[in-house]
């Protein structure tokens, strides 16, 4: 792994129990325009954190990690996106976590950042609104809602398209 440029913007996702990654990932393999499908599922906390933070960052979630037991999830809907689709995520655990780190690192956050996270999924984006709208219409019509787990976080460096993995920390060490 090269080291990042230091000022790269850092991202902050939730990582998913192996179950519910394959359900995602098996989704975004299908239906995601392949030319742009170079992450794995995943559900964003934090779009834009500060680079130049990082060693700091690291060890408040090391630390925090290490006191937290996996998160319950609810998959709770499929959610029409205008040019794709997405799961709709539902989880208080999730929610407290996020205003957590928010109120940590709120001096810091871009406007985007500061405002509350409506959890979600994406497994299709960036295509043409009909064809969203027919998977859309596919995915709810056999929807059953369904559990998932939030096992630990993972931070990537952002450098203008594909994410470069930093660090993932399991809940509960």
């Amino acid at each position: 792994m090269t080291t990042p440029d230091p000022n790269a913007p850092l991202i902050l996702t939730l990582a998913l129990n192996a179950e519910a990654a394959a359900f995602f990932n098996a989704l975004r393999q299908a239906h995601f325009p392949p030319a742009r499908n170079y992450l794995a599922a995943h559900l964003t906390l934090f779009h834009h954190l500060p680079g130049p933070r990082r060693a700091e960052i690291t060890e408040q979630l090391r630390a925090r990690c290490r006191e937290l037991a996996p998160l319950p999830l609810q998959v709770a809907g499929v959610q029409f996106l205008g040019q794709g689709v997405a799961y709709r995520l539902e989880s208080a655990a999730v929610e407290e976590l996020h205003r957590e780190l928010q109120t940590r690192w709120l001096a810091d956050l871009t406007p985007q950042d500061q405002q509350r996270r409506r959890p979600h999924v994406t497994v299709q984006n960036k295509v043409p609104t009909a064809v969203a709208r027919a998977l859309h219409e596919q995915l709810t019509a056999g929807f059953t809602p369904f559990a998932a787990l939030g096992t630990g976080l993972q931070l990537w460096a952002y450098r203008g398209g594909p994410w470069e993995a930093l660090a993932t920390f399991a809940f509960g060490g």
